[in-house]
């Protein structure tokens, strides 16, 4: 019997049991971390996980994750180079996932290997990216022979993720062919993507207006070829008038200095008309600056580009890591943005405070 001073506890039901994981074998699975052979072999057999995982490491800023990146590029880039660099750009809206799937699905009938970095926009605000270019390109992306890495823009210049090069090399090692880098199409993203690719691709909208007005001039001299996409139904019409406006726009501008004459060419991503066309005209380019040389000097020239670039980065970061310039940055801009100071007089006494030796 129960005691006065301890009642009766009330009667509970136990509780329904909780299910086990449906993958016993998944916590096994995370905790198993790659080495760099791990990396190295996979990518070289063509493992589109390897491949990805090494541009994931590449574009970390967590300090051990580069330096692994950075390894694996190393021990890939002896194998990297054979393949043709194609960019694409066109402002938001003109069909540049719908046209990079049709060609990609072309290149990969004619035996192709194809790889696409989709440099994604970037919110300012939220720093969140989209990164829809897989549903975008569905079909292409259920293909074995091709490989789709969209990557957030974020604050990188112009738009262009700043390892995007360095996946170049990657996807080259891996023994992707041909490498497509579509640009968002706004700000200074074609400049970046023209010195890291071999051949540049404009795509244009007919019957936009004016065929000639809101093109900036820089990226049409740019371009090696020229595609009026969209062309069909009541908008052919448009595109064929406006594929000869371009071609005798183009004639205004000066010659390149590799001798290559900029194609126009009219295209209809959806029914593929057009595309044969287009990849025709980079052939011929390619064959065309190959021997004239034309094709490795400029492979060079980019490669010191991007060294002086990298050296650039490095710097403004132990710039910004100094102590004094970090002591110092705050209120000197506090003082340009009064007026009490010129931002030139400013910039000397930062770099006159990262010169100075440090105390230790």
């Amino acid at each position: 019997m129960p005691t006065p001073d301890r009642p009766t506890q009330p009667k509970t039901t136990k509780g329904v049991a909780q299910p086990g994981s449906l993958n016993p074998n998944l916590k096994k699975r995370h905790r198993a971390a790659w080495a760099l052979e791990d990396y190295v072999t996979g990518i070289r057999s063509g493992s589109r996980v390897a491949l990805s995982r090494a541009i994931t490491l590449l574009e970390s800023t967590r300090p051990a994750h580069q330096e692994l990146g950075q390894q694996i590029l190393d021990a890939c880039l002896p194998h990297s180079g054979q393949s043709v660099r194609i960019g694409i750009t066109g402002t938001p809206g003109v069909g540049k996932s719908t046209f990079i799937e049709a060609l990609g699905q072309y290149l990969i009938g004619q035996g192709k290997r194809l790889a696409v970095l989709a440099v994604d926009p970037s919110s300012q605000v939220s720093h969140g990216s989209i990164l829809g270019d897989k549903t975008r390109m569905e079909e292409l992306s259920r293909k074995e022979e091709a490989f789709i890495r969209p990557s957030p823009a974020g604050q990188s210049l112009g738009g262009v993720a700043r390892k995007t090069r360095e996946a170049i090399l990657l996807c080259e090692a891996a023994g992707y062919d041909t490498i497509l880098v579509e640009t968002v199409g706004v700000g200074q993203s074609e400049i970046a993507v023209h010195s890291m690719t071999d051949f540049f691709l404009l795509l244009l909208l007919p019957g936009a207006g004016d065929e000639l007005q809101g093109i900036k001039r820089g990226i049409v001299e740019m371009a090696d070829l020229v595609v009026v996409n969209k062309a069909d139904g009541e908008r052919l019409p448009l595109a064929k008038r406006a594929k000869q406006e371009y071609r005798n726009a183009l004639h205004l501008f000066p010659p390149k200095e590799n001798g290559w004459v900029p194609r126009v060419e009219i295209c209809s991503a959806i029914d593929g008309t057009g595309v044969r066309e287009a990849w025709q005209a980079i052939s011929r380019f390619v064959e065309h600056t190959r021997q004239s040389g034309a094709f490795e000097r400029n492979r060079q020239q980019q490669a010191q580009y991007w060294l002086r670039e990298a050296i650039n980065h490095a710097l403004q970061a132990l710039f910004y890591a100094h102590p004094e310039v970090k002591k110092l940055l705050s209120p000197l801009e506090e003082a340009v943005k009064e007026g009490k100071q010129s931002s030139f007089q400013a910039a000397e006494a930062l770099l006159a405070a990262f010169q100075k030796p440090s105390a230790s």
